[in-house]
């Protein structure tokens, strides 16, 4: 607890939480545009269960940090490419990911969500499983990531925890606000697909810095709420000058 007080722990905790914010937006949008395809009522209790499950996943890991580090061991070569645990399950969540933002963006053009179309079946237990699948996926990058910041096992889980919380207590704005809005929804799909690309690369060491990609999705998001903004404006009323004749 004194490390926590100091003043480097407090700085450490506070830059962690505000990482684990960043790189919890991926997931929340995940879940998000996963729980729209369920009924109105398992939409929430699928989103507190995800971000739940997120959350036990990452302490979880915490506690297997020795573990963990040990992930960073080839288990085997091909073709002169020693492959790791980390880079195992970096390569099938970005696949995973990619598979299905793609197929999302496929139902999306092709309008099966909307005017009388055939809409897709997605059970709850089925978008559980898929989140848990996700949540494995970055929970296992967020961790590495912070191990390589903070020495602190209690700060990593306050700083989790208090992630988490402000995940839960903004995925119905944010879930809402994405399925109100079909242009926000087909952005929120484009990011889930590079985040896929970006694991699939990462898997292969080919290391692409976040914070680019971050700054251009959430630069594309401010010039949309700008445009929905745009859209919403009144437009002004048309005045006919009638000729009057002398």
């Amino acid at each position: 607890m004194e490390t926590l007080l100091s003043l480097d722990g407090l700085i450490s905790f506070s830059s962690l939480v505000l990482m684990e914010i960043v790189l919890g937006v991926d997931n929340i949008i995940f879940i998000s545009i996963l729980t729209g395809r369920l009924p109105a009522h398992k939409q929430e209790k699928a989103r507190v269960v995800g971000i739940g499950m997120a959350l036990l996943i990452r302490i979880a890991l915490l506690f297997a940090i020795t573990w963990l580090i040990g992930a960073n061991e080839p288990l085997f070569t091909l073709f002169d490419f020693g492959f790791t645990l980390r880079d195992i399950i970096l390569i099938a969540g970005g696949l995973f990911l990619i598979y299905k933002s793609t197929t999302e963006v496929h139902q999306k053009l092709e309008g099966n969500e909307e005017n009388g179309g055939v809409k897709s079946s997605l059970t709850f237990s089925a978008a559980i499983f898929q989140i848990i699948l996700l949540d494995i996926v970055f929970s296992f990058d967020s961790i590495l990531t912070a191990i390589g910041l903070v020495q602190s096992v209690l700060i990593m889980v306050l700083a989790v925890i208090i992630a988490m919380v402000v995940m839960l207590l903004s995925a119905t704005r944010i879930s809402n606000f994405i399925q109100r809005h079909p242009t926000v929804k087909m952005l929120a799909l484009s990011f889930l697909l590079m985040i896929g690309v970006l694991l699939l690369l990462d898997g292969f060491h080919q290391h692409v810095p976040k914070g680019y990609v971050y700054f251009a999705i959430f630069f594309s998001l401010g010039v949309e709420i700008l445009n929905i903004k745009v859209r919403k404006r009144p437009k002004d009323p048309v005045h006919l000058k009638r000729k009057i004749k002398e």
